[in-house]
């Protein structure tokens, strides 16, 4: 079975933009991580990035990670190592 799931923008029907409420935030936020992350969308975007484009999504990715969750969340959530 996959350990990674993207459920969340094959259902969503509701309204996607950023400023309406929290809830709609953080459902919009979701539902462009999703779709930004697709396996054929990211075969032709990260080609066009530049180094620096690479690196500074890289490092906001790591910064929140970091700020967000413990250790063992990260392992867990992200690494999806439940050992």
């Amino acid at each position: 079975m996959a350990k990674h799931s993207h459920r969340f923008v094959e259902e969503y029907d509701g309204f996607v933009g950023i400023g309406f409420s929290r809830e709609v935030d953080e459902s919009t936020l979701t539902y462009y991580l999703q779709k930004f992350s697709d396996d054929e969308l990211m075969a032709v975007i990260k080609k066009r990035m530049s180094d620096s484009d690479i690196e500074a999504l890289f490092d906001l990715l790591s910064r929140l990670m970091k700020q967000c969750l413990s250790e063992e969340e990260y392992y867990r959530f992200f690494l999806k190592d439940e050992e």
